[in-house]
């Protein structure tokens, strides 16, 4: 007998179901083409990409078939290809309430913004949650959550990065620790099974079709999600019709906050974090770029800070804007930090959930990282150096995200950032301003100490 909860609201390949499909079980699955007609284009079905720079080519059905760039890396949509799906029909197995198992107090803030998450939950509304770095955001998302869950709705939690859903999933097990999640991601050990709560990459999200009663996306101005018309779409697709969609940022887009003050979404603004210390504002240093000589190891100023560091036994994150100017400084940091024990992380990383996980396991003196490590972990009582700031991958919301990694728990909410920069760029400048802006704001609101 095959297991049609495979299908409950998905959009699959073939390939992608899970269990042969004859024609009797076809006839009770629908299925459609996998290409369609939208705007006078033909687009997929699965991320709706127009197809008009693609070229017909050689098929497995012996066609010449056009097929999809935008989402092959879930697998090849082809023209001849078709969608299988079936109805989302909200079957779940129940448990004892209440569904939450959490005991941790919200700040005044934080019991404001969770309200308002509720209700819109409930009421199956459109919000901004635009939270500072350290605002406790997933806490505030535990009550609207249980109230969706006890009400047999389905939940999505998307995330742009993988680093953000594992880090994110056994939180929510943790408080929801009888409920079975679904963690996906590309690479995932796990196949995937049919749950009521559901944690995924945004990628994750053309594989469904009219699934979620509440989507929330995590980090929703991350890249790749920031700007791109396929994930909104999959988004779009993914949800029920009469659905919420919580969006959470900590650093909106310009399109995003003149929607929030044209009053067009709904927004709950949060410019304090949960523990009421300041967010920390980080001190901009002039060092020349090309001041590290490799060849001869030069003491420069950011040597000595990280010395100064590890001898005070003050655990760090470095990082680099580039995987390349990463594999350069490695050999140098090896030779002047013999005794330091140090890993590097990059996109490419196989091994970069071990290396996370040693580092917050405290078994690292620092960690060298790109931006992949930006937003959405946690590590504790941490300081964080930027090196070559002023390097166009660090925009105003990435400096504003790094930022955010210091200072972040209760029992160490402080904690210092550096940008070391050759150039005074924008993005340094508007990243400084947003965070004082923020302060002020808390301040002025009697939410920081």
């Amino acid at each position: 007998m095959p297991d049609y909860s495979l299908v409950y609201g998905r959009s699959l390949l073939k390939e992608e179901v899970g269990f042969e499909l004859t024609e009797e079980i076809k006839s009770s699955i629908c299925v459609e083409p996998a290409f369609v007609i939208s705007d006078g284009s033909k687009r997929c079905a699965r991320c709706s990409t127009r197809s008009e720079l693609s070229k017909p080519n050689p098929c497995i059905c012996g066609n010449h078939c056009l097929y999809c760039r935008e989402c092959i890396a879930l697998g090849k949509v082809r023209e001849c290809a078709q969608l299988y799906s079936l109805p989302e029909p909200n079957q779940y197995e129940s448990y004892q309430k209440p569904y939450l198992k959490w005991h941790g107090k919200l700040s005044e803030q934080q019991r404001e913004a969770s309200k308002v998450i509720t209700e819109s939950i409930r009421e199956h509304k459109e919000l901004v949650v635009w939270a500072v770095a350290g605002a406790g955001k997933t806490e505030m998302l535990f009550k609207g959550i249980q109230g969706a869950l006890e009400s047999n709705k389905r939940v999505c939690i998307a995330s742009p990065r993988i680093d953000v859903c594992l880090e994110l999933a056994p939180r929510m097990q943790r408080v929801f620790p009888e409920i079975p999640i679904a963690v996906l991601y590309g690479g995932a050990e796990e196949d995937y099974r049919y749950t009521q709560l559901v944690i995924a990459t945004t990628h994750q999200l053309y594989r469904f079709k009219e699934a979620f009663d509440v989507v929330i996306i995590d980090e929703v101005d991350a890249f790749p999600y920031h700007m791109n018309a396929a994930l909104h779409f999959a988004t779009k697709k993914a949800r029920k019709t009469l659905s919420s969609l919580i969006y959470l940022t900590a650093t909106p887009d310009k399109p995003m906050q003149k929607r929030i003050k044209n009053k067009l979404i709904e927004a709950v603004i949060l410019p304090a974090r949960y523990h009421g210390y300041a967010l920390p504002v980080p001190e901009a240093v002039y060092q020349r770029s090309d001041s590290i000589n490799y060849k001869k190891g030069e003491h420069t100023r950011l040597i000595k800070h990280m010395k100064r560091l590890i001898a005070q036994k003050k655990r760090f994150l470095v990082f680099i804007p580039t995987i390349a100017l990463m594999e350069k400084i490695q050999p140098f940091f090896q030779m002047n930090f013999q005794r330091a024990s140090f890993e590097c992380v990059h996109s490419k990383d196989a091994d970069r959930k071990e290396k996370v996980q040693k580092m917050r396991n405290g078994e690292l003196d620092f960690l060298m990282t790109t931006t992949i490590l930006e937003r959405g972990v946690t590590f504790e009582n941490i300081d964080v150096i930027v090196w070559r700031a002023d390097h166009h991958v660090y925009t105003e919301a990435a400096l504003v995200q790094i930022s955010g990694r210091v200072g972040r728990s209760k029992n160490h909410p402080t904690g210092n950032v550096t940008f070391y920069h050759q150039d005074w760029t924008r993005a340094i400048k508007k990243a400084l301003k947003q965070i004082r802006q923020m302060n002020r704001l808390a301040q002025k609101r009697g939410l920081i100490q």
